[in-house]
């Protein structure tokens, strides 16, 4: 797998040690909503959880996979994948990790109720499960999977035994929450902090923090503040606003690398009628204008890319076309980021049959994503340039994904981590046509559809040549993209600050990681 190497950007000496403080606490910019780890596909969730519970293979920080749980990893055949599990293991109560807790854990993702986003996009593949001996287990697929070991990245190990029958609040209260990572979870105060304390007997390299303690908080002058007043001693999602300031000040250090999280528009290509969507005296439409392609395109162009990354992002941010930043597989040359074009989407419009525009309301998070709700209301005056009177609806975003995921919006502001590093992850959640049964489409909230897409991904998903594969990813991501089932805007960058002594590698997963986090 090509990666991209993220090499942090240090703007100030780091060689005044860190005081003997055996504690950390950070301040994290995205809410976290559930401590189950299987219950919301939500990278804060997912960040959280990683510290708490292991997958069978991990990442490095630039991407490339690891062995996790898993020691090593092979193909007995074309649709068999064979694990074999440390024997070293134990979870945080004392029992042993065995591969039964393995299948407890791929089993109980698709029965996890009300799951916002599911993680069956990682685990529908899986057709049959085999337990060799207790470290030894083999999945079957019903065709050729090449991405079995990905996948497995992203699925996060539950005991069998302290999750039988565990509902999402018996993890949420800790009673459930018994994983084999770094960190034994103490406990979790929605919306204000989650408080770990170190496994002291992993399996991997100790944790050099005793306790950790991730403070939420999602409003960035706090966040900031919380830095320079030595609250906190890092935070995630520095903003951009305050990034030349704090890059400026000798107590503190920059991290930074570009970003596998695809910030996009989701619009609603499914439905006749769609809710948001009206003339300009407010009356609802009969007709859906976001299902015609011209109307797609107008919007695209009416969108001025390079503003949005220059003047909202600080340039902490690189425009783009598709679904992958260039070097991580599944980019393709083909596909460059749209030209503003306001004059060439006024055309559009107008051959639509929408001369003088019409109304919509773009729904977004407020507290998820970097400037989010500062780049909806960009998008919405761009858009009014050209006729499309929008409307920004902002709010935060346990509420948001929850109403999301119930196709209760017409077009969204969003954001996706490609968490196996490549364009199949995006493809499977964001474009392929929904349908629970196979994990495809699990985010794609505009229901868009395309056969010919479909035909692709599935070609691709069961190529064993990476060559091969890869071009087939870049020939779907075409498809998908050219027909504007989303529109792609930028990748951010990640952006983290520590105070002078502590350092920390930059991650293109935006994962911020405690035991990361390195006195010096």
């Amino acid at each position: 797998m090509r990666t991209l190497l993220a090499v942090p950007l240090l703007v100030s000496s780091l060689a005044a040690p860190v005081a003997a403080a055996a504690d950390l606490s950070i301040a994290l910019g995205g809410d976290v909503t559930s401590m189950d780890p299987h219950f919301h596909n939500l990278t804060p969730n997912n960040n959280i959880g990683a510290h708490v519970f292991d997958t069978l293979v991990m990442k490095e920080p630039g991407g490339r996979i690891k062995p996790g749980l898993a020691e090593s990893w092979r193909a007995v055949d074309d649709t068999t994948w064979e694990f074999m599990l440390r024997k070293d293991v134990k979870f945080h109560d004392g029992s042993i990790f065995t591969a039964a807790d393995v299948i407890f854990s791929l089993d109980r993702i698709p029965n996890v109720p009300n799951s916002p986003s599911p993680f069956t996009t990682y685990t529908k593949q899986v057709t049959e499960k085999v337990v060799v001996d207790p470290w030894t287990l083999r999945l079957k697929s019903a065709a050729p999977y090449p991405q079995m070991p990905n996948d497995m990245s992203t699925v996060l190990i539950v005991s069998s035994k302290a999750a039988a029958g565990a509902t999402t609040d018996d993890f949420n209260t800790g009673k459930a929450t018994v994983g084999t990572g770094p960190f034994k979870f103490v406990r979790w105060r929605k919306g204000d902090r989650i408080e770990l304390a170190r496994n002291d007997a992993y399996w991997g390299p100790k944790a050099p923090w005793d306790r950790v303690t991730f403070r939420i908080i999602t409003s960035d002058p706090t966040r900031v503040a919380s830095l320079l007043a030595g609250e906190v001693r890092a935070i995630e999602n520095v903003p951009t606003t305050d990034l030349a300031k704090l890059a400026g000040n000798k107590e503190l250090a920059i991290y930074r690398t570009v970003s596998v999280r695809l910030m996009y528009l989701h619009l609603d290509t499914a439905r006749d009628r769609t809710p948001f969507a009206t003339d300009k005296a407010g009356k609802p439409l009969d007709k859906n204008p976001l299902r015609d392609l011209r109307v797609r395109r107008a919007m695209s162009k009416a969108i001025n890319r390079q503003a949005l990354v220059e003047r909202v992002m600080e340039g902490a941010a690189v425009t783009t076309g598709q679904l992958m930043p260039e070097n991580f597989f599944g980019f393709t040359p083909a596909l460059k980021p749209e030209p503003y074009d306001p004059e060439g989407a006024r055309k559009l419009l107008a051959e639509a049959g929408y001369p003088d525009g019409f109304g919509l309301t773009l729904h977004a998070p407020n507290n998820r994503y970097v400037n989010d709700e500062q780049i909806a209301q960009a998008i919405a005056q761009l858009l009014a340039k050209v006729g499309i009177q929008a409307r920004v609806d902002a709010m935060p975003s346990s509420v948001y994904f929850s109403r999301g995921s119930k196709l209760e919006f017409s077009f969204m502001l969003v954001g996706w981590g490609a968490e196996t590093m490549e364009a199949s992850s995006p493809l499977k959640a964001l474009l392929a046509t929904f349908n629970a049964a196979k994990g495809m489409g699990a985010a794609n909230r505009g229901r868009y559809s395309n056969p010919g897409l479909d035909a692709v991904l599935d070609q691709a998903l069961a190529t064993v040549d990476d060559s091969k594969r890869e071009r087939l990813l870049q020939q779907a991501t075409e498809i998908g993209v050219g027909d504007l089932g989303i529109i792609p805007l930028y990748h951010q960058h990640n952006l983290w600050a520590a105070r002078r002594g502590i350092v920390y590698e930059a991650r293109a997963d935006e994962r911020t990681f405690a035991h990361e986090f390195k006195p010096r």
